[in-house]
This record gives C-alpha cells, sequence and structure tokens, in this order.
C-alpha cells in the first residue's frame, strides 16, 4: 500500500502519526480544519507542516547561533533529497513527500533562506525587497501546498503565489507595532522616507503617526489587489475545494480591513476580527455561488516567478503522485486532465501554515511567540 494512503501500523504510518501528534500540540486550529481534508491530501500536508515546524523550532532554541542553526537544517534538507533522512519521523515523511511528488527543492530551500533572512534582522529598501522576502516565507509555501496536490500549470501556480503574497502584506501590515518593538520593521523603508519618518528614533520609540499609517495604507491597497488576482485561480478550482480556498482570503482580507477600520493604526493596538465576522466570512465562501472570482491572465508577479518556474517542472513521478490522488480521490473528470494547463486538478490551501511560519518573523529572533496560530484562530 502507497505512503499516506495505509491505514496499517506501518514505520510510515508511525511517523505520520507523529507529525499529526505535532500538529496538534502545535496547531489546533489547522488540527482541527485537516479532518475536513481526504486523507491522501491530510498526510502529506501534515508531513509539511512537521518538517516546516521541526524547522522553525530547531532555529528558536538555537538564539546564540542562528547562522549554526540554518547550516543544520540545510545539512537536513540534503539528506531529506539524498533519499536518506536523519532517523526523526518529520524528516522520514517529508523525505517521503519529497520522492512521491517530486517537490522541487528550490520550494523549501527558498523557504529556509527566508528564515535567513530573518535571522539577518534584514530591512527592505523597496516594496520589491518586500515582496521578495514574502515570496520566500509565504509563496513559497503555497506552491509547495499546489505540487503536493499534483497542480503544474503556470497559471494556477502564479495564483497560488499571489494568495501568498497577499496574506503575508496583510501580516506585515497587522504587526507594525510588535515587530518596531522588537527592533524589525518589514514596511519597505523607502516609503516610509518617503513620507518624513525618522526610522531609528521611531524604533527607539514606536508610536502611530501619519507617515507610518500612509505606508500600511499603501501596503494594504497593493495587498487588496492581489487578492483580487489570486481570486481568478481559486474560480477555476473544483467547486469542493472552492470554499476553503475563498475562506482563506476572505479571513486574511479581513484582517486587513480591521487595520483600516482602526484608522491604519497596528502600532498602538492589533487588528482582531470579532468571531461572528468569521462566522459570517465562512458562511459566505460556502455559499458563493456562483463563485466571484474574475478572469486573470496576469503573468506572476516577477517576485515570484522562479517558485512558478520550479513548481511548474513536470516529472513523471509527479505526474504519477497526482495520478494516485485523483484515482484515490474519486476526483478524474474531463476537466481533470493532465495537460499542462489543467486546472481542474484539486489544490488544498492550508491557511493555518502561513499563520503558523508568520509568528516566528513578528520577534527579535525566530519564533518566540507563544500563539502558533493568533493570525487566524485566537488573534486574527
Amino acid at each position: 500500500m502507497p505512503l499516506f494512503l495505509s491505514e496499517t501500523s506501518t514505520p510510515e504510518a508511525t511517523d505520520l502519526a507523529a507529525c499529526r501528534q505535532l500538529l496538534s500540540n502545535g496547531s489546533k486550529s489547522f488540527f482541527a480544519a485537516s479532518f475536513f481534508l481526504p486523507k491522501m491530501i491530510r498526510d502529506p500536508a501534515a508531513a509539511l507542516y512537521a518538517f516546516c515546524r521541526v524547522a522553525d523550532d530547531a532555529i528558536d532554541e538555537e538564539e546564540l547561533d542562528q547562522q549554526a542553526a540554518l547550516e543544520r537544517l540545510r545539512e537536513r534538507l540534503d539528506r531529506v533529497y539524498q533519499g536518506r533522512p536523519l532517523p526523526m519521523a518529520p524528516d522520514r515523511a517529508f523525505a517521503a513527500t519529497v520522492e512521491r511528488f517530486a517537490l522541487p527543492r528550490a520550494l523549501p530551500e527558498a523557504l529556509l533562506e527566508g528564515f535567513e533572512w530573518d535571522a539577518d534582522g534584514r530591512r527592505y529598501d523597496s516594496i520589491e525587497g518586500v515582496l521578495d522576502y514574502s515570496a520566500r516565507v509565504a509563496a513559497a509555501v503555497g506552491a509547495m501546498m499546489t505540487v503536493i496536490m499534483g497542480v503544474r500549470s503556470p497559471a494556477v501556480l502564479a495564483r497560488a503565489c499571489d494568495l501568498g503574497t497577499a496574506m503575508q502584506l496583510t501580516n506585515i501590515c497587522r504587526d507594525v507595532g510588535e515587530d518596531a518593538r522588537n527592533g524589525r520593521i518589514y514596511l519597505p523603508v523607502d516609503w516610509l522616507r518617503e513620507e518624513g519618518l525618522d526610522i531609528e528614533a521611531w524604533l527607539a520609540d514606536p508610536v502611530y503617526n501619519e507617515a507610518v499609517g500612509a505606508v500600511t495604507k499603501r501596503v494594504l491597497d497593493l495587498a487588496e489587489g492581489i487578492y483580487q488576482r489570486a481570486e481568478s485561480g481559486i474560480a477555476k478550482l473544483p467547486v469542493s475545494c472552492r470554499p476553503g480556498i475563498y475562506a482563506a482570503r476572505l479571513l486574511y482580507a479581513e484582517i486587513g480591513r480591521e487595520v483600516v477600520r482602526n484608522g491604519y493604526d497596528s502600532v498602538t493596538q492589533r487588528a482582531v476580527v470579532p468571531s461572528a465576522r468569521k462566522v459570517t466570512l465562512l458562511s459566505r465562501a460556502v455559499a458563493a455561488t456562483p463563485f466571484p472570482g474574475r478572469g486573470c491572465a496576469e503573468p506572476a508577479l516577477a517576485e515570484n516567478q522562479f517558485l512558478v518556474d520550479a513548481a511548474a517542472t513536470r516529472r513523471e513521478r509527479a505526474r504519477t503522485g497526482a495520478a494516485m490522488l485523483r484515482s484515490a480521490s474519486g476526483a478524474a473528470s474531463a476537466g481533470a486532465s493532465s495537460g499542462p494547463q489543467s486546472v481542474g486538478e484539486k489544490v488544498v490551501w492550508v491557511l493555518e501554515l502561513f499563520a503558523s511560519l508568520d509568528e516566528r518573523q513578528r520577534v527579535g529572533t525566530l519564533g518566540h511567540d507563544n500563539g502558533l496560530i493568533q493570525a487566524t484562530g485566537g488573534g486574527g
């Protein structure tokens, strides 16, 4: 029985059980939501989550030498791609995912590069730099999940990366004050300087002012346009996939709208979407008929193109893995062809994975946050 489909007590099943346990300890919302996914999707998603979570924790535990921790992570990634993972459940399960779905190394490598940029305390002089960062810590995760779901269409991948980028821009705008109190800034420096902000003085005493509010507005406006682009990709998915993906788009965009309602002040307060509004948005996602997405023939964002190029590479193993998923789930149909432009194959966006990875960036060192899922669970 192939990995991710077996219910028997095999070593692979034991590894996956350990990944699910790690997931349940770290993100109860994702753990609960994962039961709405078919098992053949849920298991590789859990393996991906577990490896990312262990990588995050490995850096967190090495406060004094994060560069050394990053080097060890790259060595672990080397072993995964050599087919000889360390004797740890997340590494073995992730290695199986890599093998079965031909997951291009460029995608997890991009995520580790984003970790490194955080460890270096980078600031981003331009919005293009912010988008470069967002590609690594958010769009890369979307690209990995898309590959796991068997989709290699450049058009769909571009829109999936759009959604990850928009979510990350929203995160940045929500967390301006918290980041600043930890000595970090993710808003584009040149935009802040255009508004007359003395950045070093402001970081020494972060308070809300019109300059910060104006830049936050510009970033949120950009994010909204990218959310609109992303919708066209969601609209091409099978009907059963649309509600969850659309919910991710609506919930994250609503965080940005809450920042707007707060007068673009995310320094003295943190945007929180009330539970009742979350329920309304989820209901809207479930009831959306016809789906509201509009056509979008735009190419991928320049900063995301390398992810699309890597993920769109078609290999025999990847096609075999995708065919296995479609066969097991009964999803094969005339609209789910294996051609390069196929948009009928399932994509499941794991919203909580973005949230958990994002929490790492909001502290002076990577990972000192007690609530991995505040962005979408308790806090967002």
